[in-house]
């Protein structure tokens, strides 16, 4: 690798600088570059600028080539930025990961237009208290404020209950003992994980949050207590707008194709 590629971004442009302006030219020396890197790198980039100049290339022609390796440098550190590692369970001395827990909940502080949740499991009572009451909260002080959450809806081996029940069930549920807020999110279901024939059921085992069409956290965790705090879990939250909005476009195509549907009851309402 180059020895100019070690060189950290701001020591890149103001070598590229000096170049440019003509406090540094060919015959190079170390002299010269004393402040522009560090001492252990000095003579390496001495001997690749010499190399260059030997070849043809002027100090602007230099310069130049060095703000592009800066502007990639800064390029590849934003594409690092919008990506952080999520984690549930035990911590790693090393690690640079972020607490599942931590990062929901910023999440949904963050939210200022619309949020979208998918959930295999939800927990009820006090732990969703905990787990959505920020959420719940703000939908209640913030009208214009667009939450929708996708569920599955599970029936049990060998249980041939009516759909109706189960979703009537399922809706009572939700409002008394697992939503902490008067405002209700719209509440969407994948039909396929009341079917009775095994053969058929499917679930909706998807687990995400989309917020502002702007950052997504794809994620193994489910909406307990357990996957957020204890269970080992992984996920990435990534900030990019394209990304947030194929993510919930996904879910739409399925709701405009009835393939999900709302739960009767949980339509959202003011």
């Amino acid at each position: 690798m180059s020895v100019l590629r070690r060189l950290g971004r701001p020591n890149m442009i103001g070598l590229a600088t000096a170049l440019a302006g003509g406090r540094i030219a060919p015959p190079f020396r170390r002299s010269q570059l004393l402040g522009h890197g560090p001492d252990h790198l000095l003579d390496g980039v001495v001997d690749e600028l010499q190399d260059l100049s030997d070849r043809g290339m002027t100090p602007p022609h230099i310069a130049r080539m060095l703000h592009l390796l800066a502007d990639e440098r800064a390029a590849a550190q934003a594409a690092r930025d919008r990506v952080e590692l999520v984690w549930s369970g035990p911590e790693v001395l090393t690690a640079t990961s972020r607490d599942t827990a931590v990062v929901v909940q910023e999440l949904f502080r963050e939210a200022r237009e619309s949020v979208l949740i998918a959930s295999y499991a939800l927990d009820t009572g006090s732990k969703a208290k905990e787990l959505f009451g920020t959420l719940a909260g703000r939908m209640d002080a913030e009208p214009d404020l667009r939450v929708r959450l996708f569920v599955n809806i599970h029936r049990k081996q060998r249980d041939d209950t009516a759909d109706a029940v189960l979703l009537r069930e399922f809706a009572d549920t939700f409002q008394h003992d697992l939503w902490p807020g008067k405002r209700l999110p719209e509440t969407f279901y994948d039909p396929r994980s009341l079917a009775i024939e095994g053969k058929t059921r499917a679930c909706l085992h998807a687990k995400c949050i989309i917020i502002d069409d702007h950052r997504a956290l794809i994620t193994s965790a489910n909406f307990t207590e357990a996957a957020h705090k204890r269970n080992i879990e992984a996920g990435t939250v990534i900030t990019d707008s394209v990304l947030a909005r194929d993510l919930r476009a996904q879910f739409d195509t399925l709701v405009d194709h009835d393939a999900l549907q709302r739960v009767p009851g949980l339509h959202g309402r003011n």
